[in-house]
């Protein structure tokens, strides 16, 4: 008698995503609802849940992904015309839940800008049925979540921009029932500010940018900070990020092992200039 042995599921496969509905969160983001069969067995942990989009260039009807049985996608891509290949984002799940009937349903909120790139260009237009690609996680622990506070931890600082607000945010939701928690979240008109909900005992500023706010720096270094061992996660602009950073480390001396931050986004370079900056760093 021979059995048969599932196959292991990676930690990260495609996924077919399609539109369901897009709702205005503020004048600078937008929330668009993703569902479908091709969701099923999507697995967000939450947090900071990262996934890569694949968006279509105008005129075309779906993104154009070259998923091979081999595994080697990344280089089939990349070797296809720029004009033709999907254009590759990195957004936040912020969301993931299940409906009554079974269907999986994920949110992703979009920052628009004026001058935005292809990513906010096409959340601006999305409608029902609009398909997408994604690259996502199959299993809820994996290494695309990067908000991890130590089990010692006493209090948590976090500061974030709008690109970064949905994985701020839905860390704020993660955080157990009265940790402390000092929040940091930088948006640029009043009416993006959001409700958020936590059970932690956090104090969450929002720094408004038409208002004349403070940088991240300065509202950071001007804060009275509270007592024990902190944790601290710092996204957004990547300047921006390592000055907090710098201030946190070298001033009030947290220990860089418990200091995340993360670049989602560098002034005056697109995503694409920003990967190859990276890989050539790495080499």
């Amino acid at each position: 008698m021979t059995t048969s042995v599932a196959p292991p599921i990676a930690p990260f496969r495609f996924f077919d995503l399609t539109v369901l509905r897009t709702r205005r969160l503020g004048p600078s983001m937008l929330r668009v609802t993703f569902g479908g069969p091709g969701l099923d067995g999507f697995a967000a942990g939450g947090r900071d849940q990262s996934l890569s989009l694949f968006l279509p260039h105008p005129g075309q009807a779906e993104p154009i992904v070259p998923v091979g049985e081999d595994g080697n996608w990344f280089a089939t891509w990349r070797a296809l015309p720029e004009n033709v290949r999907a254009v590759m984002r990195s957004y936040t799940v912020r969301a993931q839940r299940h409906t009554p009937d079974g269907a999986t349903e994920i949110d992703i909120d979009f920052a628009l800008h004026g001058d935005g790139g292809p990513a906010c260009r096409w959340a601006a237009i999305a409608s029902p049925g609009a398909p997408l690609k994604a690259l996502g996680p199959a299993v809820e622990d994996n290494t695309a979540i990067r908000f991890r506070p130590p089990q010692d931890t006493d209090w948590v600082l976090i500061w974030a921009d709008e690109t970064a607000l949905p994985a701020a945010s839905a860390a704020l939701e993660w955080l157990p029932a009265g940790m402390r928690a000092r929040a940091w979240l930088e948006v640029q008109h009043t009416e993006d500010r959001q409700a958020l909900n936590t059970a932690a005992a956090a104090r969450i500023s929002w720094l408004v940018r038409d208002e004349g706010a403070p940088s991240a720096l300065e509202a950071v270094r001007a804060a009275e900070l509270p007592e024990g061992t902190p944790y601290a996660w710092i996204a957004g602009e990547s300047s921006q990020v390592r000055a907090v950073r710098r201030h946190l480390v070298q001033e009030r001396r947290f220990d860089r092992r418990r200091v995340t931050f993360v670049g989602y986004w560098r002034r005056g370079m697109s995503e694409e200039q920003l990967r190859e900056t990276a890989t050539a760093a790495d080499h």
